[in-house]
C-alpha cells in the first residue's frame, strides 16, 4: 500500500528526514511513534505530496506519488492534528463539502454523508455550526470530513488530542471499524496505549530516522528491559530483604506497607529465583504480580526519551 525509500527532507541546515524508508501493507493499522520533532508529520506530508523533498521515492498503491497524481489522491483520506473545517458551514455542510471534492454524484454523496454522520455519532448535531461543538465532537467532525468519501488509505495524525474519554473511545472504535471495512491506516499518537491497542505494526523514529519496526511483541523482544514484580507479604525480615537485594538477577528490592517491589534484570528468571528464596525462608506471599516490559519501556530504551518529551 505504501513504499517509501531513502527519503531526505532538509530545511536549510536542518535534516527533517534522514534517509527515511517505510513499507505498509494493505489492511494494516500502522503506528508511527516518535517524540516531538522526530519527523512523523513531515513524513506524512511528503507521502501526501504536500511537501517537496530532496531525495528518495514514494509509491502509493504501487504507483509513484506526485502533486498531480489525482487518481491516487482520490483514494486517500487525511485527518490532521488540528481540526480543518469551515466555521460558516454546518456539520452536514462541512462533510458534504469535503466529500464533494471526490464524489460528484449528488445521490451517492448524500448516502456517504449520512453514513459519515452515523459513523461519527453526529446525527443529532447535523445542523450545528462547529463553534457550537465541544472539542471531542469537533474532532469527530474532523474525522468524518476526512473519511466520508470512503478512502482506501487513511492518514491520522494525533486524532484524539485533548478530547474527552467518551469521544476518544468513540474515535478508537471508529478506527477499528474503518480497518475492518478494508481501510489501511497510518496512525500517529502521543498516547502509547492507543498504539498498543490499535496497531498491527509500529515504527519508532527519531531525528528523521526509523529506529525500529515490528509488532509490539517484536519491539519488546528487542530490548533487555527490567521485569517489575510485586508480592504481597505480611512481613519480611531485614535479613531476607538483604538476601533478595544481593541476588544476581535483582536490580532493586524494596519492602513497604506489606508489598515487596522488585525490579529484575531481563531474562534472569527473577520470579522463580525470588519465590525459591522465600520458600527456603518459609515465607509465603499472597498475591503476586508481574509486569513485563511495556511499549513505553521500549520507546525509552530506543530513543532515550519519554514519548511526550
Amino acid at each position: 500500500m505504501i513504499k517509501v525509500h531513502n527519503l531526505v527532507k532538509r530545511y536549510s541546515s536542518l535534516i527533517a528526514l534522514d534517509h527515511f524508508s517505510l513499507e505498509v501493507s494493505d489492511g494494516e493499522i500502522f503506528g508511527l511513534l516518535g517524540p516531538n520533532g522526530s519527523g512523523k508529520t513531515t513524513a506524512i506530508n511528503c507521502m501526501l505530496s504536500l511537501l517537496t523533498f530532496d531525495k528518495g521515492e514514494i509509491f502509493l498503491f504501487g504507483k509513484p506519488m506526485s502533486e498531480t497524481a489525482y487518481d491516487l489522491k482520490r483514494q486517500i483520506g487525511v485527518v490532521f492534528q488540528n481540526a480543518a473545517v469551515f466555521q460558516e458551514l454546518t456539520v452536514w455542510e462541512n462533510i458534504d463539502y469535503f466529500c464533494g471534492l471526490y464524489i460528484r454524484n449528488r445521490q451517492q454523496r448524500n448516502e456517504y454523508v449520512s453514513e459519515a454522520l452515523e459513523f461519527s455519532g453526529l446525527e443529532e448535531y447535523r445542523k450545528f455550526y462547529p463553534q457550537k461543538l465541544s472539542g471531542g465532537l469537533l474532532r469527530r467532525l474532523n474525522i468524518a470530513c476526512g473519511i466520508a468519501h470512503k478512502p482506501k488509505l487513511i492518514f491520522m495524525d494525533e486524532p484524539t488530542v485533548a478530547v474527552d474519554p467518551q469521544s476518544r473511545n468513540h474515535i478508537l472504535e471508529g478506527i477499528r471499524r474503518l480497518n475492518r471495512e478494508g481501510a489501511t491506516i497510518v496512525y500517529t499518537s502521543h498516547y502509547m496505549e492507543e498504539i498498543e491497542q490499535l496497531c498491527s505494526r509500529i515504527m519508532i523514529m527519531d531525528k528523521g530516522k526509523p529506529l525500529a519496526v515490528g509488532t509490539k511483541e517484536e519491539l519488546k523482544g528487542m530490548i533487555a528491559a527490567d521485569e517489575k514484580i510485586r508480592m504481597e507479604l505480611p512481613e519480611l525480615p531485614d535479613g531476607v530483604l538483604k538476601e533478595l537485594q544481593e541476588l544476581p538477577c535483582v536490580r532493586q528490592a524494596v519492602f513497604r506497607d506489606g508489598n515487596l517491589d522488585v525490579r529484575c534484570r531481563a531474562n534472569g528468571f527473577g520470579m522463580i529465583t525470588i519465590l525459591d528464596l522465600l520458600k527456603e525462608q518459609q515465607i509465603h506471599p499472597g498475591r503476586v504480580y508481574s509486569e513485563p516490559p511495556t511499549l513505553n519501556d521500549v520507546f525509552l530504551a530506543i530513543t532515550g526519551k519519554e514519548l511526550r518529551d
